[in-house]
């Protein structure tokens, strides 16, 4: 474990993980997230700082996911990763390069699957994203 917890960046609003259009949105994704579609290795980034909670593929329908627990009470999750390029207690930094997007898991194209909790409770990232 980390001597020092992560800090928050200062920023308002989250980084996008991923450069590319929302082909998901939160009401149709079911409440879950929204889907950004990329290119199969693009540089998925992290949206804000914090501790790696979660590197696997345990989850079903979501391939290679990677959570990561920010210290203003939320957790970010990205899945359908290509690769991953943190480990479970690494601290990251907003944009710190977390994995490569791809197509594991339940799609048919390269995208990034992102989800914002607060809590146990998934909110719409899209509001809380830097534009």
């Amino acid at each position: 474990q980390p001597a020092v917890e992560p800090t928050h960046s200062g920023a308002e609003k989250f980084r996008w993980p991923v450069s590319g259009r929302v082909i998901t949105d939160f009401a149709s994704s079911k409440g879950t997230g929204i889907n950004i579609e990329a290119t199969e290795g693009a540089a998925v980034r992290a949206a804000e700082n914090g501790q790696v909670i979660y590197v696997g593929s345990g989850v079903e329908g979501y391939g290679n996911l990677v959570l990561i627990r920010h210290p203003n009470g939320f957790v970010s999750a990205y899945a359908h990763l290509k690769g991953t390029t943190v480990s479970k207690g690494d601290v990251v930094n907003r944009g710190d390069n977390i994995g490569a997007a791809g197509m594991t898991g339940s799609v048919s194209r390269p995208q990034l699957h992102f989800e914002l909790r607060k809590g146990a409770t998934p909110v719409d990232p899209v509001p809380l994203l830097a534009s």
